[in-house]
């Protein structure tokens, strides 16, 4: 049985974090979306995703196919269903596939909604990823969830003695971790200390957190949970309820707080974000299938930055703040708060970040980690600079 993770509705509203990959491989406590179901499962997936993905992400089904909503996140309640559906069986909440167990697979013909009517309703509670904001909204349950799965039946390894740990029973350290001389309190939550990562000196760290495989947090940090520091981050200063991907970094002074950063981002030394309105009142962000700013519901949103995208030293994003892809960002006051993809500039204006200009720096930044940008990666930022047109004009 092969197991598919479909994107449908949700990876338009949780652009633009998904403009470069599939709703299974944005990360929320300590995995993916795909690695929970894998786990959980003891089935590798591939995601049914956007056509002009396929080339780095292909769909992969076989003669039987267990297909599982990628917004939806496992939990015991609904694995047991998800485990106990036969062929032909199709679960649904809402009116939204979460579900479905079928014989052979089509791609290029895969309708959830023809099969809606068909299927069984699900009465429990769900927990879905269909909003940017979600992720950190959620993050610290998932960070919970995911502590219990890596680390059931396992032993930790043991920490320097010059660290200071409250409740280090909620502490699990991974081989290879090294650092001293910092501070970790984990009776909010979980703490989790990735393979071969590190914490620098005169940190002090609340839990829920989750430091992913070699990342590094610098000297004197400041991190409150629920935050996860994907694998390969460097993150320093102030950081509140926030989720990195992989290979970005925020490593010098500067608050950010209730935001998402995509893969391969890097914030200048002393930038900040507002994550609270002056007056209070509950944060609007920019939504890209209604093409205007929507309201959140919280008081609390910070800043949602698609992968590749950079700022300047001493930049101020103010609240709610939805970046694109590949965006440069630099110089005093405060830009907008939807910046497209592809755009270069500040406060003062934005113009056309060249591709040219583009994919020089996005090998630039590969190279610095020993790897190069691949054919498929040029596509997709290709094809995001023609979609993403329409919003620099």
């Amino acid at each position: 049985m092969q197991l598919i993770l479909f994107d449908h509705h949700f990876w338009d509203k949780l652009l633009p974090l998904t403009f470069t990959r599939p709703v299974s491989d944005l990360r929320l406590g300590i995995m993916t979306i795909a690695e929970k179901w894998e786990h959980e499962l003891g089935i590798l997936s591939s995601p049914l995703t956007k056509k002009y993905l396929r080339g780095k992400y292909p769909c992969r089904p076989g003669d039987s196919n267990l297909l599982i909503n990628s917004s939806l996140l496992p939990d015991n309640n609904i694995l047991d269903i998800v485990n106990s559906l036969k062929e032909k069986q199709i679960l649904v909440k809402d009116g939204l596939l979460l579900a479905a167990r079928i014989g052979k697979l089509i791609c290029d013909s895969f309708d959830p909604e023809q099969w809606i009517k068909e299927g069984k309703e699900y009465a429990g509670d769900i927990s879905l990823v269909d909003y940017p904001w979600k992720i950190f909204r959620l993050n610290g349950q998932e960070i919970e969830a995911d502590f219990r799965r890596v680390t059931r039946g396992r032993s930790s390894e043991k920490l320097s003695d010059t660290v200071q740990v409250d409740r280090p029973e909620n502490v699990f350290v991974e081989p290879g971790f090294k650092g001293g001389y910092f501070t970790l309190n984990a009776t909010r939550g979980p703490i989790y200390l990735g393979t071969d990562s590190e914490i620098m000196e005169g940190s002090v760290i609340r839990g829920p957190f989750a430091l992913g495989q070699r990342a590094v947090v610098k000297m004197g940090a400041k991190i409150y949970g629920p935050t996860t520091i994907g694998p390969y981050c460097k993150v320093g200063g102030e950081i509140k309820n926030s989720v990195l991907h992989s290979n970005s970094n925020k490593a010098h002074d500067g608050y950010l707080g209730n935001s998402v950063l995509g893969e391969w981002c890097n914030l200048g030394a002393d930038t900040n974000n507002s994550n609270l309105k002056n007056n209070y009142a509950q944060v609007k962000v920019w939504n890209y299938p209604e093409s205007k700013f929507i309201n959140t519901g919280s008081r609390f949103c910070g800043l949602i930055m698609g992968d590749h995208s950079k700022c300047g030293i001493n930049t101020m994003f103010n609240t709610g703040t939805v970046v694109g892809v590949s965006a440069n960002i630099f110089g005093s006051g405060f830009p907008k708060t939807f910046i497209p993809s592809f755009s270069w500039g500040g406060a003062g204006g934005f113009t056309d970040y060249k591709m040219e200009k583009v994919l020089e720096t996005a090998n630039l930044v590969l190279e610095c980690r020993g790897m190069e940008l691949s054919q498929e990666d040029r596509s997709i930022l290709d094809h995001i600079y023609q979609q993403s047109k329409q919003f620099r004009s």
